[in-house]
C-alpha cells in the first residue's frame, strides 16, 4: 500500500520514526504487513498485563481483519480482558503507585483491590463475577464427560450471553470476544497460574472437579504442533509482545518438529519481532538478542528478525494502528 492510502497515524511514523528504536517500530510493522499481504500467517504472542491496559481497544479490530491467525497469551491475559469487559467501572488507578508504602498496598488488599501497577483490579466484581459462571460451565463439561482448554471454556461462557448483563464497555473493544467469535487458534501456556487457574485447582483440591477437566499444556503443544504443520505453507511470523512463557513456549514448537519428531522439511518462522524491555544480558532467554535464537533452530539465518526496545503499551499499538491504515 502506498504511505498516502495510510491513515494520520501510520504517516507520522513513517515520517517522524526514522532512527533506533523508532526505526524498527515503522521496520517491524512494514514486514509483518508485507507478509500477511503475501499469504504468511502470524501468531502473536502476549504476555505482561496487556488486557488490563486495555489493548482489546485496537488488538479486536486485528482478529477481526484476520490480521492475527493465532495468539499465544499468559492466562492473566485471557482472563483479564473479560474482566475489563464486565468491571471497568470498579478498577481503580493508583497515578502515585510509586510512592506507595507497605501499609498503603495492604489497604488495597483490604479493599479488595489487586493493584497491577497503576490499576486494581476489583476482586468482587471481576474474579469473583466469572468464578461463577466459569465453574457452572467446567462441571456441567465434566459432567458430560467432556474436556476442553482454558481458552475454550473461556469461549463458551462469552457465547454463552451469560455475561451480557455485565458489560460495562462496549463488546467491540474485547479482544476475547473478537477471538471467541472468531473461534480463533490459541494456546496458553502456564494457564494454572492465573486466577482463573488458581480457582480451578481449588476445586480439584476440594473434590469438586476433576484436573483432567482441563486439558494440559502438553495437549497445547501437541495442539500447536498440528495447527504449525497444517499453515506452513506460506510461512508463519512470530510477533512477540513481552517475554516470558507467553512466547518461550510456542516458538519452540519449530526445534521440536525439525528435531524430536525428525520433521526436517519443517519451515522456520519466517519472521521475528519483539517488543521488549528485557536486558540483553545475564543469562536473559526474554532479553536474548534473535540470533540466539537460530542456534535453537527456531529462526533461520535470513529470518526478517526486530527488537524493539521499548514499552509495548506505546509500541503495540502503533503497530497494530499501521496494519489498520490508521
Amino acid at each position: 500500500m502506498n504511505t498516502k492510502d495510510k491513515g494520520a497515524i501510520s504517516q507520522f511514523i513513517e515520517k517522524h520514526y526514522l532512527h533506533f528504536n523508532a526505526a524498527s517500530v515503522v521496520d517491524a510493522a512494514q514486514t509483518y504487513e508485507a507478509k500477511i499481504n503475501n499469504g504468511s500467517k502470524m501468531l502473536v504472542s502476549l504476555a505482561g498485563a496487556m488486557s488490563t491496559a486495555e489493548l482489546g481497544k485496537i488488538f479486536a479490530e486485528i482478529i477481526r481483519q484476520n490480521k492475527v491467525h493465532i495468539i499465544s497469551c499468559t492466562g492473566a491475559n485471557l482472563e483479564e480482558d473479560i474482566m475489563n469487559l464486565v468491571a471497568h467501572s470498579h478498577y481503580k488507578r493508583v497515578p502515585n503507585y510509586r510512592d506507595l508504602t507497605p501499609k498503603q498496598e495492604w489497604d488495597l488488599l483490604e479493599q479488595g483491590l489487586n493493584r497491577v501497577t497503576d490499576t486494581c483490579i476489583p476482586e468482587e466484581e471481576a474474579f469473583r463475577r466469572l468464578q461463577q459462571h466459569i465453574f457452572k460451565i467446567w462441571k456441567d463439561a465434566e459432567e458430560k464427560g467432556e474436556r476442553y482448554f482454558p481458552h475454550e471454556f473461556m469461549y463458551k461462557m462469552l457465547l454463552s450471553g451469560v455475561l451480557e448483563q455485565y458489560y460495562e464497555i462496549d463488546i467491540k473493544d474485547s479482544w476475547m470476544y473478537a477471538a471467541a467469535k472468531a473461534n480463533l487458534p490459541m494456546v496458553v501456556p502456564g494457564w494454572e497460574d492465573s486466577t482463573m487457574g488458581n480457582i480451578f485447582a481449588s476445586y480439584v483440591l476440594k473434590g469438586e472437579l476433576k484436573a483432567s477437566t482441563m486439558k494440559s499444556g502438553i495437549e497445547y503443544m501437541t495442539f500447536l504442533a498440528d495447527w504449525y504443520t497444517d499453515n506452513s505453507e506460506n510461512g508463519i511470523g512470530f510477533f512477540q509482545i513481552g517475554g516470558g512463557i507467553a512466547g518461550d513456549f510456542p516458538i519452540c514448537v519449530v526445534p521440536m518438529l525439525y528435531q524430536d519428531m525428525e520433521r526436517i522439511d519443517t519451515p522456520f518462522w519466517n519472521y521475528f519481532c519483539q517488543i521488549s524491555d528485557s536486558t540483553t544480558s545475564y543469562g536473559s532467554y526474554s532479553g536474548a538478542v534473535p540470533n540466539e535464537k537460530i542456534t535453537w533452530g527456531k529462526l533461520d539465518i535470513d529470518t526478517p528478525k526486530f527488537i524493539i526496545e521499548s514499552d509495548a503499551t506505546i509500541v503495540a499499538p502503533l503497530i497494530f494502528a499501521y496494519l489498520l491504515d490508521m
